[in-house]
């Protein structure tokens, strides 16, 4: 493969994924459960990891604390990402999935991170921006611990704004409605189809649909390409040039946890390689095609991403 511009993915509300299965999620009995799978998880640690599996290189700024942390740190050395560890306010979270073997369904138990300060947030944001290389792209994936107010990503920008780095943030709730209403736009910002119906305020059935409201996004400023992920319909991006859609590939579903992650990292992989814009929509796309194809928190396989990529269907809008 050809050169690539530096990456560095930022994940301040990491969590110790355990997943594992019972017979059946019933209340008030013990369940007994299988011997767990236990994953370093948190947005920023995915992308890298699934950009480290299809074979690109990355740093992951991670903000770590107590025992869990130090564990953390060692299973992402052990895995050989190339890690740059920040001082969390508190213990790691963990966070539990169960499946129950009697429906197939999956229970999914988050518990929040420790309570960050605003002095925590300023170091935070002043190491990223120190981290970040130039002519790079940082990559601001999943959700912000308690007490990061929204506009953590618009703080970040304003500090990348010497053209150190660009920025992708892929986010949601309250952070995403104050990036949709911000005049500081950040280089990529993706969200899923029910985001952005949310935003919009109503529904998005067509690709035209989702590519008119990226494309208002972008002329409002929040961002200069906007990407909304639509499922089993593939992803849509519109920048000042245009909008384009790549097609999922026709996968059956074993678990969607990770397409995101898998996603972002195909899609800055290719960024970062200099490919043109839809090339890169087309690999972020296949490699969250791969992503749902594993089990639990694995993520996706390169052999997997290279042949959905091999086979890509891309449409100009």
């Amino acid at each position: 493969m050809s050169g690539q511009a530096p990456i560095l993915t930022v994940t301040l509300n990491p969590a110790l994924d355990l997943s594992t299965a019972a017979d059946a999620v019933v209340p008030d009995l013990k369940l007994r459960c299988d011997k767990p799978r236990i994953d370093p998880g948190g947005g920023g640690i995915n992308v890298s990891r699934a950009i480290q599996i299809v074979g690109g290189q990355s740093t992951a700024i991670v903000a770590l604390g107590g025992a869990t942390g130090t564990r953390m740190a060692d299973m992402l050395k052990a895995a050989g990402l190339k890690l740059l560890r920040l001082t969390a306010p508190g213990e790691t979270r963990q966070s539990l999935a169960v499946t129950d073997r009697a429906t197939g369904g999956q229970y999914r138990f988050v518990l929040p991170g420790p309570e960050w300060h605003m002095a925590q947030v300023a170091t935070a944001i002043a190491a990223i921006a120190e981290a970040a290389l130039a002519g790079g792209w940082v990559v601001v994936s999943g959700s912000n611990p308690p007490g990061v107010v929204p506009g953590f990503e618009q703080m970040l920008t304003v500090r990348l704004k010497d053209g150190r780095a660009k920025l992708l943030v892929d986010t949601s709730g309250e952070a995403l409605r104050a990036m949709a209403g911000s005049s500081i736009p950040v280089d990529v910002l993706r969200m899923d189809s029910h985001e952005a119906e949310g935003l919009a305020g109503r529904p998005l059935p067509l690709r035209s649909d989702s590519a008119g409201f990226a494309a208002n996004l972008v002329r409002d400023g929040a961002a200069r390409a906007v990407i909304v992920a639509r499922g089993a319909d593939g992803s849509v991006i519109a920048g000042l040039d245009g909008a384009w859609h790549a097609a999922t590939a026709p996968v059956s579903v074993v678990s969607a946890v990770g397409a995101g992650d898998s996603f972002v990292a195909g899609f800055v992989l290719a960024m970062a390689r200099d490919w043109p814009v839809q090339e890169a929509l087309a690999l972020g796309t296949a490699a969250a095609s791969a992503a749902v194809m594993t089990p639990a928190t694995e993520l996706c396989h390169a052999s997997d991403v290279r042949h959905f990529y091999s086979q890509r269907i891309i449409t100009r809008l």
